[in-house]
């Protein structure tokens, strides 16, 4: 068989698989991507090993890529397109609203578990660059996992709710910094060992660096965007819009890392972001989830538990539960401590910080890059995995248990 074969019917494996447990897991009350999720660890070597079956290795003298490899970078398309529809349901205007409640509940929900996950991972002797990162994949939430339980609950127009999602978001906002200062350093680190002025001068250069992609990506698109996309309705090719969308998303993606030294999935982000001022944003996002949503997201949410391997976490299984717990415990009372600090009363607070557990999509796209950056190893990417499947299976359960009936029955 060659290769191209083997891709098509790798293909049409995961994403066959991905659809349909994916559809079984909304059937018993859990999110879609937690299916997905598992899915991908079922097919991959932590039990079937689809990838190491012999229709899908090389033959003979054949000069191509391994399947999983191919496999791999439709999966890293996947998550740029997937932060960029992130960015396009990023409500600004919705979290201006909202108010100093969600917003605190966010920094509480970012410093606690990045701060007590960073600690716990030292002290199990993991060396202080991974262990930041660790706490880092810490610091993420899922909004589409919340949002969807509260809307199932019928609780989402509770004052709650608005703090949820609304911290949510901005949670996510705090992550892509954090994961882009982390990386950054990660994957540049400066020199430390010279005079301290030596020292000082590569750290500010780094974050010079990062500020000046910003504050030119910022200009271009106040700028351009626009203008861009209104030349594209003009031509006569078929769906020119988009196919410029995607251009310009993916020049954004490139040029992050590139220039402005931080993840490709930050410049995506950031390009949606600031796509929900144009006046094509409507027919872009609509768009976008047809472009991404039957293809590229399934499978970087299957090649997630493809290159997880369950059966190397070995005596690491202490660390793991630890981990689980450190992602529920600390994202809740980070949550409840920020809440309760700006008038919510305690039970409201903790439905704010049972709201916010869940780390999705998020967590795996941030431990999936570090993984693919070599920040962190393939053991702990593996722990990662089974913490975000922890975190998204409690979730919606707690959820009903924090919103009482007698609460819903009056809304």
């Amino acid at each position: 068989m060659n290769h191209i074969l083997q891709l098509i019917l790798a293909l049409s494996v995961i994403v066959a698989a991905a659809k349909l447990v994916g559809s079984l897991s909304a059937a018993i009350k859990q999110p879609p991507v937690f299916g997905e999720i598992l899915i991908g660890l079922l097919l991959g070597p932590s039990l079937l090993n689809l990838m190491g079956w012999p229709i899908f290795q090389p033959h003979g003298m054949e000069a191509t890529a391994p399947i999983a490899e191919v496999i791999h970078d439709i999966a890293e398309i996947g998550v740029i397109l997937l932060m960029f529809i992130a960015g396009l349901e990023t409500d600004l205007k919705g979290i201006l609203a909202v108010g100093k409640n969600a917003f605190w509940a966010a920094v509480g929900g970012v410093v606690l578990p990045m701060g007590i996950g960073t600690m716990f991972s030292v002290y199990m002797g993991f060396p202080v660059p991974e262990s930041i990162f660790i706490g880092t994949i810490l610091t993420a939430t899922s909004v589409s996992i919340t949002a969807q339980t509260l809307l199932e609950i019928g609780a989402v127009k509770t004052r709650e709710a608005s703090a949820i999602l609304g911290a949510a978001v901005i949670d996510d906002i705090m992550g892509i910094i954090v994961l882009s200062l982390v990386a950054a350093f990660s994957t540049n680190p400066p020199d430390m060992t010279g005079a301290p002025l030596d020292s000082i001068w590569p750290i500010a250069l780094l974050i010079l660096q990062i500020a000046a992609f910003f504050i030119v990506a910022i200009l271009i698109g106040a700028k351009f965007f626009d203008r861009v996309l209104d030349y594209a309705v003009k031509l006569t090719s078929s769906h020119a819009l988009f196919a410029m969308t995607i251009v310009i998303c993916f020049l954004y993606a490139w040029g992050a890392e590139y220039f402005g030294r931080v993840a490709a999935i930050t410049g995506s982000y950031l390009c949606g972001v600031m796509l929900t001022r144009s006046k094509h944003f409507e027919k872009i996002e609509h768009s976008a989830k047809i472009f991404a949503y039957p293809l590229f997201v399934p499978v970087f949410l299957v090649d997630i538990g493809l290159r997880a391997n369950a059966r190397e976490l070995g005596g690491d299984i202490p660390f793991v539960i630890g981990i689980i717990l450190i992602a529920i415990i600390t994202k809740v009372v980070g949550c409840m401590a920020g809440a309760r600090a700006t008038g919510f009363n305690t039970q409201e607070s903790f439905r704010v910080g049972v709201g916010m557990i869940s780390r999705g999509e998020v967590g795996l796209i941030v431990a999936g890059y570090g993984l693919g950056h070599s920040i962190i190893q393939k053991d702990i990417f593996s722990a990662m995995v089974i913490m975000v499947m922890a975190t998204t299976l409690v979730t919606p359960p707690l959820l009903r248990m924090a919103f009482p009936k007698k609460k819903l029955l009056e809304l």
